[in-house]
This record gives structure tokens, sequence and C-alpha cells, in this order.
């Protein structure tokens, strides 16, 4: 029937088989164009991605960090307290700390000292003047019949040079007219003093523990004339210290008074005396 139907009307209902491949030959070199002409597009590439174990937060528990306590200064002990005047005891107390640990009790003993070896202390409402007028009744006899070079009436030891200085102004009413010897080592050389000393007769010297063990140990200084030992004891620098709240002076005085006072005090030839 196709047959007659296409001889009739001279037309082709259904392409031949020829047709078609050709056709579909046709299509395919279209599509090729197509791809051909259109850019090449890169896929892109995925980047790994790293894998991270998720771990429950720790709770911070808020703690509040704790103040730091401030050591205590012997500055702030003593703004809280009234200063109390030193008296012999407390010096005896003071050498048997010191040497508790490394001496025998006999040495320790043989350290002591009686009442007797000490002046009256200062109760704090005295001028150095006036307590050296109290405590020494008789110095212009002293001062008129000491002769010895090398040596002096009274020895007065404190913890600086500028406090030495201070203690020297301050006695003018009692001193006169004897002579007075500076024993501190600032701006003063060592082998000055001694010449000093081996040249003239001083009948007092004011200065530091330090050089005045120096000068004994070194023998410009002798102690056999000498009547009278008076420590500043009471007195406090800037920052409230006594001179035996300062190590270095501390040390230095004990060392003076073991090796060359104490037994002298023993012996009855010289009062120690606290200011």
């Amino acid at each position: 029937h196709l047959k007659l139907l296409e001889i009739c009307s001279g037309k082709r209902l259904y392409p031949s088989d020829d047709e078609a491949v050709e056709k579909a030959s046709d299509n395919r070199t279209a599509t090729r164009q197509d791809s051909d002409s259109k850019p090449a597009v890169k896929k892109k590439r995925k980047q790994p991605t790293e894998c991270f174990l998720s771990q429950p937060e720790e709770k911070q528990e808020s703690t509040v960090k704790a103040k730091r306590r401030r050591k205590k200064k012997i500055s702030d002990v003593l703004q809280k307290s009234a200063p109390k005047p030193g008296v012999p005891a407390d010096l005896q107390n003071l050498l048997t700390q010191h040497f508790g640990e490394n001496r025998s009790v006999i040495e320790i003993e043989e350290l002591k000292l009686s009442d007797s070896c000490f002046l009256p202390a200062n109760d704090l409402s005295h001028s150095f003047s006036s307590y050296l007028k109290e405590i020494c009744p008789k110095w212009a006899k002293l001062r008129r019949n000491h002769e010895e070079k090398k040596s002096v009436v009274m020895l007065v030891l404190c913890s600086s040079a500028l406090r030495s200085l201070e203690l020297i102004k301050s006695m003018t009413a009692f001193k006169g007219d004897c002579k007075v010897l500076k024993l501190f080592a600032k701006h003063i050389k060592i082998k000055e003093q001694m010449n000093m000393l081996e040249k003239g007769v001083f009948h007092i010297g004011v200065g530091t523990p330090g050089r005045v063990k120096a000068l004994v140990e070194q023998d410009g200084l002798c102690l056999n004339a000498t009547k009278y030992m008076i420590l500043d004891w009471n007195w406090r620098d800037q920052k409230l210290r006594r001179m035996m709240d300062i190590p270095e002076i501390k040390r230095e005085t004990i060392d003076l008074l073991e090796k060359s006072i104490i037994k002298l005090c023993r012996d009855g030839s010289v009062k120690l005396g606290l200011f």
C-alpha cells in the first residue's frame, strides 16, 4: 500500500536507509563542530579537606589568683609600734643569739657581761651632749690627764659616716676644746687616720665599727686607754633601721666586741653605754 501511495503522490513518505544514515552522520559532525568551537572547561579538582576530631571543651573554672603576700619590712612593723629605748639585756640577747649555734655553753658564758659593765642607757629623753654629761661627770679631769697617742678616751660607734658627722656636731656642748677624730672610711684613707693617731693626741673617736675594727687589727688604734664605748643604739635611719638592724654593721660590731671590747669590759677598764 505504501508503495502505491508513493507512486500516486510522487513523494516519499519515509526516507530510505541511505538517507537516514547520511542524516545521522551530518548530525554527528555538527555536534563535533559545536564542541570544538567552545573552549574546554577544566574541572575544578576538589582539595582534600582535613578532618579534625572534635574534643569536648574542658570547663575552665574561674579561679581568682591569690595575691602574693608582701614580705613585712622592719619599717612596716616599727611604724605601728612605739619606739622602745635599748637596754643592756638587748645587747646580751643579741650576742647570745649570734653565738648560740656555733659556741659551747662555756664560751657563751665568757661573752656575757655583768650589769656593772654598762653605763645608764638613754631613755630617749636626752640629747647626745646631755647623755654624755650624765654618764661622764668627770670628763674634764679625764681629758686633762689623757696624753697617750694612738688611743682615745671615748669611742663612739654608729652606722654611717653621715651619722658620725651628726654626732660630732651634737656633742659640741660636751666636748669643749678636746680633739675629736673621725673614724670612718668615707673619703678618708686608713693610712691617714693611722698617721694622725700616731702623731697627735685625741680624746674622742667617732666612726663606724668596720673602720675601727680595721684600725685595731692593724695596730693603728690601741684601746688600753679607752674608758667609755658608746653605741648609737636607738637612732634609726630613713628606713627606720637601727645600727644593729643592718647586717654588715651588726656583724662588724659583734666582731669588735668579741675580739677587743668584751675582755676590757670584764676587766673593768671599759664601760659600755647605749645611746
